[in-house]
């Protein structure tokens, strides 16, 4: 079944939670829907500081291209870094250990290619972005986390090891973009603001690393919905657990009306907790959170049995095609930012991203046929319903793949049927909220190794999101140590945006 992070809240008929002060903060300590009480209060006491601090960024940005066009984000993260040239920027007249072995088609966009493998979404690529010239250079060897930390935070660490790999998730991490987002632009209704599924950010063992509101606290962590298990085995393709993406009743109506109304008890009987309450104005924040559950907003936005079975075909009979469904609907319901995480981690086999050798097989019969579908279904559903025109669509990676196959740029053993890691050129889609459509933006060389023109920095393409949003990028944060640190140190790409 689906799980939330967060510590199991006691069978709420006991009566010995209202006894002591013990109890009363045991039963507020308890995970609601994930968000404890006092996540709930650090949400609060924030909330001024963020409008403030967003009327600031308006102030001094002075708008300009798609400034403030996006309400919602839906981040489609491609964690393991798919190949571009395999995919949506193929080149011809090239040696055969760099060009493709995928045939290159046409698509909407005269004059320009993808590869065989997303027949479907060539035939939307007059509805979206493509930056064909997202390129860094790494900070150290470039393997995956490292790489996932700057994508997801637009900052690189100083702990790099020798494979690339970092510490795990620490409070003093910079923020995932995501929970920059919410805190300034918190919601005004009974919804989760941010939520990631269906996997956490990983690679071998550092799981969740750039996938945190780290040093802004854990009140702007997202919510994080993830099945367990691994469904993308190949023996489970024709049989996913689809069922995994629904809420568990017994989370909702009676017991937490139960809660309720042992909260109003203890208020009644326990002078000294009233005092508290009216101290860090707990009433307030208890209530909100409790509208969050009962509301229903929430709970029907999971229902995908909901959709019609043709819908849910078009987008995948799987973890990240109904994940990719899920999306729309929690942002149909009000979620701010949605991260769609690939399924696959890093560092492992059939469907993941990471082709250090199979790739001819691997890209055609498993991971490309899931991206075609589950992306061109969201884009095609969001504008079918209006939805595009406020909701950003961003899909990207944290790298492309080397250029020619066979050859090790990170120090990994790749086959002649594989390619490795390659931060110097890639491909990113973005589309809806003001974004340009039918439109390419920058170019790769004759080899997609380095951009002719328009490079595109990760932290770029963060500060694009954020300005999407009216947030000035170099809005000033304060980190663990109460320093002042930009949202990213970057400027919007506006020729993306109308």
């Amino acid at each position: 079944m689906l799980s939330f992070k967060g510590p199991r809240a006691k069978d709420l008929c006991d009566p010995h939670l209202g006894e002591t002060r013990r109890a009363f903060l045991r039963v507020g300590g308890a995970s609601l829907f994930g968000l404890s009480l006092p996540q709930i209060m650090q949400l609060q006491s924030n909330q001024a500081q963020a409008a403030e601090a967003t009327g600031k960024a308006d102030a001094h940005h002075g708008g300009g291209p798609g400034w403030g066009k996006a309400k919602s984000i839906i981040m489609v993260y491609l964690q393991g870094g798919p190949s571009h040239l395999d995919l949506w920027d193929p080149k011809e007249n090239v040696p055969d250990n760099v060009k493709s072995q995928f045939n290159p088609i046409s698509t909407k966009i005269p004059g320009v290619k993808f590869t065989e493998n997303l027949p479907r979404l060539s035939q939307v690529n007059d509805k979206f972005t493509m930056i064909r010239s997202m390129s860094y250079t790494p900070n150290g060897l470039f393997n995956h986390t490292a790489a996932i930390y700057q994508m997801m935070t637009g900052y690189t660490t100083d702990k790099v090891s020798p494979s690339g790999q970092l510490e795990p998730p620490s409070p003093k991490d910079f923020p995932n973009f995501g929970s920059n987002i919410v805190k300034m632009k918190p919601l005004d209704e009974p919804m989760l603001p941010f939520v990631m599924l269906p996997r956490p950010l990983q690679e071998s063992n550092v799981v969740g690393k750039g996938g945190t509101a780290g040093f802004l606290g854990k009140a702007f962590d997202p919510y994080t919905l993830y099945p367990p298990g691994d469904d993308m085995d190949m023996d489970k393709l024709q049989k996913i657990r689809t069922d995994d993406l629904s809420l568990r009743d017994e989370v909702f109506d009676v017991r937490l009306q139960r809660r309720a109304n042992l909260r109003q008890a203890l208020n009644e009987q326990m002078p000294v907790i009233n005092e508290a309450v009216e101290k860090f104005e707990l009433d307030q924040n208890y209530d909100r959170a409790l509208s969050l559950i009962l509301s229903g907003r929430a709970r029907d936005a999971f229902q995908l049995s909901a959709e019609d079975d043709v819908l849910r075909d078009a987008y995948g009979r799987n973890s990240f095609g109904q994940s990719c469904l899920l999306a729309r609907r929690l942002v149909e319901a009000g979620t701010r930012v949605v991260e769609v995480i690939w399924p696959k981690v890093a560092n492992s086999d059939n469907h993941s991203w990471d082709h250090h050798s199979g790739l001819s097989k691997r890209m055609k019969d498993q991971s490309a046929p899931m991206l075609d579908n589950g992306l061109t279904t969201l884009i095609e559903d969001l504008d079918q319903r209006g939805m595009l025109e406020e909701t950003l669509v961003v899909a990207v990676g944290e790298f492309g793949r080397s250029p020619q196959r066979g050859v090790s740029t990170s120090g990994n053993n790749n086959s002649d049927d594989g390619r490795d890691h390659w931060p110097y050129c890639y491909t990113a889609v973005v589309a809806g909220a003001g974004m340009k459509r039918g439109f390419v933006y920058g170019k790769s060389d004759k080899t997609a190794s380095a951009p002719v023109d328009n490079p595109v920095h990760p932290a770029e393409l963060l500060a694009t999101i954020y300005h999407s949003f009216g947030i000035d990028p170099e809005t000033i944060v304060y980190n663990h140590l109460n320093q002042p640190r930009e949202l990213v140190k970057a400027q919007a790409v506006t020729a993306l945006m109308t």
